[in-house]
């Protein structure tokens, strides 16, 4: 390859020396030599090998990439430092750094590094390379109310870079705030979860402790395969897991035990000292079951802490699995609940069909619109006993459904929808009983926070018996196939991890 089509070089005038090109260019050659590499950079689904040589000097390599606007490979040299922040602060490349590139790398949440070795890094950084006046903007950023008051004393006080209204303002900080309020700064590990051994995650309270965080999400029963607490008035009991070093975190994903019917409730709350802690998650008050897809603000934590307040069976919380991690898809709450966009009301899901009569398991979930006739593919109750209930896998904000009717002939039907977060109080959220209904029915009403949903139907032209075939929540766009208007989202899948409810399954009764 030329120098000239290199993908690594920027762009000048050739009537020029650039000395920074020049770098960049034997940067890039050095990067792709295979035969001396051990490493790889992966930048924008591209792998690029790179030598031990490079990532000791990654300070350099990130001069250059910003020098030459090469956004992608100074990412991917900021991620570096973040997990070696230690050593990058006690290499000569770090000495080597711009005040601009220096402030670039400290300044981020994800430089794991402590306090005090930032501290320290700086004031050799200072003492090398400035004459004074870039001293206070690059002291700010290190974060003085994180370090212990014997650090502030004995080490930033006899430096004289800080000044002593300053270190007094970060004692009158770290003595007057919350420790969740300060500012902490964690590994970031995106798109992994990090709750396991290789992070060195381990659970240290509750009973069976090492069933959780073993990866074992299909092996358990009734007997083994969880572990569990007593569910206690004051919330004093839980399951609490601690992990490798301080995280940030933003998604975390439960697995409730569901090899029955039961529901549970709970809270999770994290900590990076495990005596100061914030609940970043509170269902307390719902009714869930299987598996929880749980998203918060981005929180840097040492410790979770999953509190169990309510069995539908008995007094024991049971927790199957446990993940954590952050994840940069995107996602919507509202009063701490979820609001989807996909559909949450399918098999992979977790969702079920809990009340209501079907010949085969979960027919209004499966997301068949064409297999239907005067036998089976839809689920019914009797008008005036009975309706059809669904139970989402926990609570949402919806404000959308979308139902297909049995319509191999001319009949039409009525009906209304209540929503529910506990099954004991229910709020109707639409009213079709003055409406003569047919096929498919797209429906808009008022958010609203649901765990299940129920259909009532109230009329058909033909018979005694309501048939719905299809239901999802919230409405997706049209399915291959189907009539109907076509909604405003766009239908993906949910993780596929099937819950174990069976709907109640007999003979569908008259059509």
């Amino acid at each position: 390859m030329s120098s000239s089509s290199h993908p690594l070089r920027p762009r000048s005038s050739v009537s020029e020396i650039d000395h920074v090109q020049l770098l960049a260019e034997q940067l890039g050659s050095l990067l792709a030599g295979l035969q001396y590499s051990d490493v790889t950079f992966l930048v924008e689904h591209k792998r690029f090998p790179a030598h031990r040589v490079i990532l000791a000097n990654v300070c350099l390599v990130f001069a250059v990439a910003s020098l030459s606007s090469l956004s992608a490979l100074a990412a991917a040299c900021c991620s570096y430092m973040d997990r070696h922040a230690p050593d990058v602060l006690l290499s000569d490349g770090f000495m080597t750094l711009s005040k601009a590139a220096l402030l670039t790398v400290v300044r981020r949440d994800s430089f794991a590094a402590s306090e005090r070795e930032i501290f320290q890094a700086l004031a050799r950084w200072c003492r090398q390379n400035g004459d004074g006046t870039d001293t206070q903007e690059v002291m700010s950023a290190v974060r003085l109310p994180l370090m212990k008051l014997t650090e502030m004393l004995n080490v930033v006080r006899p430096s004289g870079l800080v000044s002593p209204d300053d270190l007094l303002d970060a004692i009158k900080t770290r003595s007057e705030s919350r420790d969740m309020d300060l500012n902490y700064r964690g590994m970031l590990v995106p798109e992994e979860n990090i709750a396991t051994m290789k992070y060195g995650a381990q659970v240290v309270k509750g009973e069976l402790k090492s069933a959780l965080l073993d990866g074992d999400t299909q092996n358990y029963d009734l007997d083994h395969g969880f572990s569990r607490h007593p569910i206690e008035e004051e919330g004093r009991a839980g399951i609490q897991v601690k992990l490798g070093q301080a995280f940030i975190i933003n998604h975390i994903r439960i697995l409730l035990w569901d090899r029955d019917s039961r529901s549970y409730s709970y809270y999770i709350e994290v900590s990076v000292d495990e005596l100061d802690w914030v609940r970043v998650v509170d269902h307390s008050k719902f009714l869930c079951r299987s598996w929880q897809n749980l998203y918060f603000s981005p929180r840097v934590c040492r410790y979770v802490r999953i509190v169990g307040t309510h069995n539908t069976v008995n007094k024991v919380f049971h927790l199957v699995a446990f993940e954590c991690m952050f994840t940069s898809r995107p996602f919507t709450l509202e009063k701490g609940l979820v609001v989807p966009s996909e559909n949450v009301a399918t098999v992979s899901a977790c969702a079920s069909v809990i009340e209501g009569v079907s010949r085969s398991r979960n027919a209004l979930l499966n997301g068949d619109t064409r297999s239907y006739d005067w036998d089976s593919g839809y689920t019914c109750h009797q008008l005036g006993s009975g309706n059809i209930v669904i139970q989402l896998a926990q609570p949402y904000i919806i404000s959308s459904l979308r139902l297909l009717l049995w319509d191999c002939d001319e009949r039409s039907y009525s009906y209304y929808i209540e929503v529910s977060t506990n099954q004991q109080q229910w709020t109707k959220v639409l009213d079709r009983t003055k409406v003569a209904c047919r096929s498919w029915q797209v429906l808009s009403f008022d958010k609203h926070a649901a765990a299940f949903v129920r259909i009532v139907g109230t009329h058909n032209t033909a018979n005694e018996v309501f048939h719905c075939v299809h239901f999802e929540c919230p409405t997706q766009l049209k399915a291959e196939g189907s009539p109907g208007p076509a909604p405003s989202h766009q239908t993906t899948s949910f993780h596929p991890l099937a819950s174990s409810i069976t709907p109640t399954t007999t003979d569908s009764g008259q059509t």
